[in-house]
Parts: structure tokens; C-alpha cells; sequence
């Protein structure tokens, strides 16, 4: 997309250079030489020629400057475990997802795992991106355009891209191409495997009393206590009691201010 826009104005600008010459006789054989010269440097992607420093200058006019982003939220978890298509069954199901970019909303997503590979189709929050790449903006502009995820429009006229995943619970590079800047901006999702219901799990995903051989009773473990403000706290570690199979926990906050 990019390289076709100038290789078809450098074939413009040689139409035009055609007709000077027809009115200045004796000159069209020099200033045609110059412009297929300049497509040729073009076309080859740099292989005529053109040193790396060039080349990597004006792929950073893709790339949006630190001056061109918002500030970046922290969207990973290093504490959550990995969660990769090979622990879940097979089925769609509505997951959330987290960007690190309020320019890059999501208003809903769904995974689609089948046979051990999984992908996300999101829908936008708005009709500003026209590519997305499952990686970083430099990576993007080094890549073939066919690599590229187009946008695709639902049923209501939103725009939806297909993404594939690794894994859940793990940053996910996405650069995502502006229609209206014709820049890269590096993005990083985030897609939570704990906002997916019980049966998206294999049965042997999980720790259960019967995995761990308990038998009824009451038992203590540690316990951590992540996200919101970081002000509250829970008591670690906490008792929990299993009965007829099942766990229960008594989890005791650092503040009254919780009701449920």
C-alpha cells in the first residue's frame, strides 16, 4: 500500500517530464534516466543502492514518535499463569481483553479455540485503524503487506479484526495501522483467561481438593490479593475447609469498605 502510493506518483512525474522535454528539446534523455533510476531504487526496496540508515529513516516516518502516543497502560500481570489453546476445550466463548491504549478500544471480543489453536476476534470501539499486526510497528513496516490484518465490518457496520493467539494471561504485541495518521502505533492486549467460564477449562486445568488428595477437612493456604488501588490487603495466609469434595475459603480484608 505504502510503496505503491510513491511508485505511482514517480510514474506521474515521468509522464510529466516527458512533456517538458517535447518543449526543450535535447534534454528528455538525461531527466528520464533520473526518474526510472528513482523508481528502480524504489521498486527494489533498497537493493539499488540505498544505505540501511536511509532505509531505516524512512520507515520511522511509519511509525508514530513517543510525542504522537498516549501514555502506555501497563496491562500484564506477571503473576497470571499462562493459559495456552492446549488447556481448553474446543468451542467460542466472549473473553475480555485489556489494551494499553485508551485510542485503542475494544467493546467486546470472542475466542475461538479448535484443535489445540486459538484466535480473537475483536469488535472496535471506533473505524480509526485499518490493519493490525500481531507484532511491533518496526516489525510491521519490514513486513509484507500481505501479513497485514484487515479490518472486516459485522452485521451493525463495526469494525472487527481476527487475531491469533499464543496464549491468555500474556502481553500481546499489536501494532495498529491509523487511517487518518498513516502511522504504526505499538499497542500491547492483554486477553484474561479468568473472564472465560468453568467448562472453557479441561477438566485436569485446575487444582481441586480430589488433584491434591484432601480429605475433608480444614486446611490453610497462602493467598494473594491483585489489582484495583493496591490500598487493600488480605490476611495470608487463609483457612479454608473442604467438605463432601468441595473448598471453601474465609478470606479476611484489610478494609471494612467491601460488601460483597
Amino acid at each position: 500500500m505504502i510503496k505503491s502510493k510513491l511508485i505511482c506518483a514517480i510514474a506521474v512525474l515521468g509522464v510529466l517530464v516527458s512533456v517538458y522535454a517535447a518543449g526543450n528539446g535535447g534534454t528528455a534523455e538525461f531527466l528520464m534516466t533520473e526518474v526510472w533510476a528513482s523508481e528502480a531504487a524504489v521498486a527494489s526496496d533498497g537493493e539499488s543502492g540505498e544505505s540501511p540508515d536511509q532505509l531505516e529513516t524512512q520507515g520511522s516516518d511509519l511509525i508514530a514518535g513517543e510525542g504522537e502516543t498516549v501514555t502506555a497502560v501497563d496491562v500484564v500481570d506477571e503473576d497470571a499463569v499462562p493459559v495456552t489453546a492446549e488447556d481448553l476445550q474446543n468451542g467460542v466463548y466472549g473473553i475480555s481483553v485489556e489494551s494499553s491504549s485508551s485510542m485503542f478500544t475494544i467493546d467486546s471480543a470472542e475466542l475461538h479455540v479448535e484443535d489445540g489453536k486459538m484466535y480473537a476476534v475483536m469488535t472496535m470501539g471506533g473505524k480509526g485503524y485499518l490493519y493490525l499486526y500481531p507484532g511491533t510497528p518496526e516489525e510491521a513496516v519490514a513486513a509484507p503487506e500481505s501479513d497485514y490484518i484487515p479490518f472486516e465490518e459485522n452485521g451493525d457496520g463495526a469494525h472487527t479484526f481476527t487475531i491469533p493467539l499464543e496464549s491468555l494471561n500474556t502481553g500481546v504485541d499489536c501494532a495498529a495501522f491509523s487511517k487518518r495518521k498513516q502511522k504504526w502505533y505499538a499497542r500491547t492486549l492483554m486477553f484474561a483467561a479468568s473472564s472465560l467460564p468453568p467448562e472453557a477449562f479441561k477438566e485436569d486445568f485446575f487444582t481441586t481438593p480430589q488433584s491434591l488428595e484432601l480429605k475433608d477437612g480444614t486446611y490453610t493456604c497462602g493467598v494473594v490479593l491483585s489489582g484495583g488501588s493496591g490500598r487493600a490487603s488480605v490476611e495470608s495466609p487463609c483457612s479454608f475447609t473442604v467438605s463432601g469434595g468441595k473448598a471453601s475459603a474465609c478470606i479476611i480484608f484489610s478494609s471494612p469498605n467491601y460488601d460483597y
